[in-house]
């Protein structure tokens, strides 16, 4: 005897959700990492104030310092901004994909390639964003010096 049809669609989507338990963990560690990336952005941001108020004060033997750490801040604050819309951009095709799923379960239709394309574009803008996040704190730790 088959399944009522109420009780096919509640195991669906039941189905569904299980599908759309990975994405959503993926979501989660985006956000963690967006989350580190304003973090060190709002660093740059402060660290730029900071040398701005500090600039009319200087002495003139400091200023090409304080331009060449600017010039620094500016490249680190361009990158970090690359990657946070980059992973912006991921958490975005995430839910998407996360979406589509749903809708094709609701409509039965077939939309596994759609789906699969959307992850794969997400996993590519989160890559490029983990590559510009990494290129931002190897340009932070090359311009630190220690003495």
């Amino acid at each position: 005897m088959p399944a009522p049809v109420a009780d096919q669609t509640i195991t669906s989507i039941s189905h569904v959700i299980q599908l759309s338990i990975a994405p959503v963990f993926l979501l989660t560690s985006i956000g963690t990492i967006l989350g580190v990336m304003s973090n060190r952005l709002a660093r740059i941001v402060d660290r730029a104030r900071a040398l701005n108020e500090r600039i009319e004060s200087a002495p003139e033997d400091r200023m090409p310092l304080i331009h060449a750490e600017m010039h620094t801040l500016a490249r680190r604050r361009n990158l970090v901004n690359f990657a946070i819309t980059s992973g912006t951009t991921a958490a975005l095709l995430v839910c998407v994909s996360i979406a589509t799923v749903f809708l094709g379960a609701i409509t039965k239709a077939n939309l596994a390639m759609v789906v699969a394309s959307l992850f794969i574009l997400a996993m590519a803008a989160f890559v490029v964003a983990l590559v510009f996040f990494l290129r931002e704190i190897l340009l932070a730790v090359s311009s630190l010096h220690l003495t």
